[in-house]
């Protein structure tokens, strides 16, 4: 009797070692994403390759973006200024860099607000989007406390000491109280504790005067001067304020006031007031 040979089930040594590497989840994500990917890729260098094609898609891409941006939903449409005086809010429109009706898209709101702090006027700002197309910009400005005269000119200082505005005559903040000298800016906060020490004398005063970046003069209307130290102004202003009250010392016929020394105050009169006292002396000597 013939034996039939039968096929051996076993697989080959190369089908097995596929099924074995199909059985790996790595070359299972290859096949999935790898070989999908590489296709795609090596369509798209095809396609891109020629430069018309590139062009019309980077034109297509840009139409699709501008008919977005420009929907009415994103579009700024007013510009409102809040917290602002009539002048600074005319500066801030001024230099306002955009032509509304704008994109909010195009609208740098951090460069914005840069923008206007920078104004002189301006201490702090915040720029925000409101709906119904309006870009908003709370202000708060600096507050003028003081008239700076410097040789330039006159200039509105705030508490900090920095320049708000220039003025072209000391009549237009008749309400602010005067200072002078190189440097006086720098030292805006002593100069106010200063001016609040003499109040009682406020009628009777002109202004503060810097002395060589160091130390203050009180100016008073008659000419006079209350030269003050470097060290403690204000309770050297006190003093002289008290005396002035128990005799009627700046109705005098005085030059200056100097306290610069606390433990040795000196009174220069003028001239006249020098030379009357001098005949006096005389007429006294020549009468013993």
């Amino acid at each position: 009797m013939q034996q039939v040979s039968r096929p051996d089930p076993a697989p080959s040594r190369w089908a097995y070692r596929f099924e074995r590497l199909m059985l790996t989840p790595l070359f299972r994500k290859l096949l999935r994403v790898g070989v999908p990917f590489c296709l795609s890729f090596a369509a798209g260098t095809i396609y891109l390759s020629d430069e018309a094609r590139r062009d019309a898609l980077v034109l297509k891409v840009a139409e699709i973006r501008q008919e977005i941006e420009t929907r009415p939903e994103f579009m700024v449409q007013l510009l409102a200024v809040e917290g602002a005086s009539t002048g600074v809010e005319e500066d801030i429109r001024e230099i306002f860099p955009f032509d509304l009706p704008v994109s909010s898209f195009d609208l740098e709101l951090e460069q914005v607000r840069e923008m206007i702090v920078g104004l002189p006027a301006v201490a702090d700002a915040d720029v925000r989007l409101r709906q119904g197309g309006v870009l908003v910009a709370e202000v708060i400005e600096r507050q003028p406390v003081a008239v700076w005269r410097t040789r330039d000119g006159l200039a509105v200082v705030d508490a900090e000491g920095v320049s708000v505005a220039d003025l072209s005559h000391r009549s237009e903040r008749a309400d602010l109280p005067v200072i002078a000298g190189e440097g006086a800016d720098r030292a805006v906060p002593q100069a106010l504790e200063i001016l609040r020490a003499a109040a009682p004398l406020a009628d009777e005063m002109r202004g503060l005067v810097r002395m060589g970046e160091r130390r203050w003069d009180v100016v008073m209307q008659r000419g006079q001067r209350i030269m003050l130290p470097e060290a403690e102004p204000v309770r050297a202003l006190e003093r002289v304020i008290v005396l002035n009250d128990v005799q009627d010392m700046l109705a005098r016929d005085l030059v200056a006031v100097d306290m610069r020394l606390a433990s040795r105050p000196t009174i220069r009169m003028n001239e006249a007031a020098t030379e009357e006292w001098w005949r006096i002396t005389k007429i006294s000597s020549g009468a013993e």
